[in-house]
């Protein structure tokens, strides 16, 4: 691959020089990301890109449909992203970004498509909610590329459920500390819709106005305040 080693002795001798001191300061304290994102591996869906975000800005967990496996005690490399960038990095935000043309939504949806790749199939089993919500809903108005754009974007909140399984992520809801976030990336266009929990659809973000959020941590007492008074007067 000559053509990325050409780039990687641009990026040493033309663009590192210039943010030498953030690297060396990013070397010496640490990273402290504004997020975690958990996109899709595909090659035409860059998180650093969509954001504008710099070295040491996001966190990012990549894989073949922006899928997070509900939380088990079997070690896995998005479960253990997810818990480091809580725990660890105290992340404050957590993203999870679907896109357009996803190989893996299609997949889902034509399975001869994939019948010869068990482990993508066993991976997209975290997705069959999807699949079952979009059918159930529109299986009899959308066509074939509307139903997989449909399957695409419940699958954002297939998985943002899936995230609420995780120990750390539903303590740090709970404690206020945390929100999630749903977001679409189109690839022909450019644009980002993003989950309105509030509304409970995707909508296209105002530029002067905060992100919607899809779940708002919330904080709360560890026990209703009636059961709280009710053991004091005991």
């Amino acid at each position: 691959m000559p053509d990325l080693h050409q780039r990687i002795a641009s990026f040493r001798g033309n663009v590192f020089p210039r943010q030498a001191a953030l690297y060396r300061r990013l070397a010496q304290d640490g990273q402290q990301p504004q997020a975690l994102m958990i996109s899709c591996a595909d090659s035409r869906v860059m998180p650093e890109t969509i954001t504008q975000s710099g070295p040491g800005e996001l966190f990012v967990c990549r894989n073949a449909g922006n899928i997070v496996p509900p939380f088990s005690n079997m070690n896995g490399g998005v479960s253990s992203a997810i818990e480091y960038a809580v725990m660890a990095l105290k992340v404050h935000d957590i993203i999870v970004c679907g896109h357009s043309e996803c190989g893996a939504m299609k997949g889902l949806c034509c399975p001869h498509l994939i019948e010869e790749m068990p482990n993508v199939q066993a991976w997209l089993r975290h997705s069959h909610a999807a699949r079952s919500v979009a059918t159930q809903l529109y299986a009899n108005e959308l066509d074939q590329d509307d139903m997989i754009c449909a399957v695409t974007l419940e699958n954002v909140l297939v998985q943002l459920d899936h995230l609420r399984t995780h120990p750390s992520v539903a303590a740090g809801l709970a404690a206020g500390e945390i929100n999630l976030h749903g977001w679409f990336f189109d690839i022909k266009t450019g644009g980002v819709l993003v989950y309105d929990g509030a509304k409970e659809r995707f909508v296209e973000p105002e530029a002067d106005a905060p992100l919607p959020v899809a779940v708002t941590g919330r904080s709360r007492a560890c026990m209703p305040v009636a059961l709280t008074s009710a053991m004091a007067a005991e």
